[in-house]
């Protein structure tokens, strides 16, 4: 019998160490894990430079093959070469079944677009500056930045929550010692148990003031004490999900611009797939997202899932009904 192992896509990840910075590995082995099987690992580039040297641990740690590349002259990129060649040669060898292009070059597109045309799945990654014509050749495109800023942004608050909890137990055992010296004091005298009841219950409330939480950043918080929020020509719904995650670092004209295009991008989605009363499935509509927008990902603005990065927008209507089997299906429409 087959196992799951054998049904994962076999993808090979090339790497060009010139324009990618090795902050970025965990992540593009990650988002490559979500698709498939990661079978080569690959980075190119001329390892004999001082400014490559900071690779070496991360390239050990998760065992990627350095494919050393000469620079035959000065501001020549003889790296995109040698990764063209080796990845037309993984292609005929039939051992994959896509390719995870990770660059900002966008020299890299006629070969996306060539591996595309032999049936293959390419993931294409890098930075937000990456030109659009590369995004569009690529099945999917993931920015690099904006995931690396929203992962940093958890871990940062589960830090705080640990500090949070471990500052909530101190309080507690002072406020215990406090009671237990408020008890011997009480058989001293009733006016000494008072006053020391009185000056610890001051002490708790400073300490309280001192260690307060500070509030949890949401979707555009830059850190500050008033949140941003994203910017949309209807305005924004709260979401109560939980599904929200801190905001990578999008200018607003970015967001503006992508969300622009995202809506219209829904709405034909809606006007094509929708029955008569206009409601169209959640699950259909993100497939046909994928397939429309290459670089659509809800975790570039802030969230986990697509269900409350929709209700965010402000302009669809959402309708649960639960089928027969128990199965919660979810569909939407474009509010009046």
């Amino acid at each position: 019998m087959a196992s799951s192992y054998d049904s994962d896509l076999r993808f090979a990840i090339l790497i060009d160490a010139d324009n990618v910075a090795e902050k970025y590995i965990k992540i593009i082995l990650e988002e490559v894990a979500n698709s498939g099987i990661a079978t080569y690992k690959r980075i190119y580039g001329d390892w004999t430079s001082p400014r490559l040297v900071s690779w070496k641990s991360c390239l050990l740690d998760n065992s990627i093959v350095p494919m050393q590349q000469y620079s035959y002259t000065y501001g020549k990129n003889a790296t995109d070469s040698a990764m063209i060649i080796d990845a037309m040669d993984i292609l005929y060898s039939g051992n994959v079944d896509g390719f995870a292009i990770v660059s900002s070059d966008s020299d890299f597109t006629r070969l996306a677009a060539r591996l595309r045309e032999s049936g293959m799945q390419v993931i294409g990654m890098g930075e937000q500056k990456t030109p659009q014509p590369f995004i569009s050749a690529c099945n999917s495109f993931k920015y690099l930045d904006l995931l690396y800023a929203a992962h940093k942004a958890e871990e940062e608050t589960d830090e705080d929550d640990d500090a949070d909890e471990a500052a909530s137990r101190s309080r507690s055992r002072k406020r215990s010692r406090s009671k237990s010296a408020k008890r011997k004091d009480a058989s001293s005298g009733k006016a000494s148990g008072d006053a020391a009841a009185s000056a610890s219950s001051e002490a708790d409330v400073a300490e309280d003031s001192v260690h307060a939480a500070p509030p949890r950043r949401r979707p555009g918080d830059a850190g500050g004490q008033t949140p941003l929020t994203v910017e949309t020509d209807a305005a924004d719904d709260e979401d109560d999900d939980g599904e929200e995650v801190p905001f990578g670092e999008m200018s607003k004209a970015d967001r503006r611009r992508h969300l622009k295009k995202i809506r219209e991008t829904i709405n034909a989605i809606v006007d094509k797939f929708s029955d008569d009363d206009g409601w169209v499935s959640l699950g259909q509509l993100g497939d046909q997202l994928s397939k429309r927008l290459p670089d659509f990902d809800v975790r570039n603005y802030g969230f986990k899932k697509l269900r409350p990065f929709l209700k965010s927008l402000g302009a669809y209507e959402f309708d649960e009904p639960t089928g027969e089997s128990g199965k919660r299906q979810i569909y939407l429409r474009v509010r009046d």
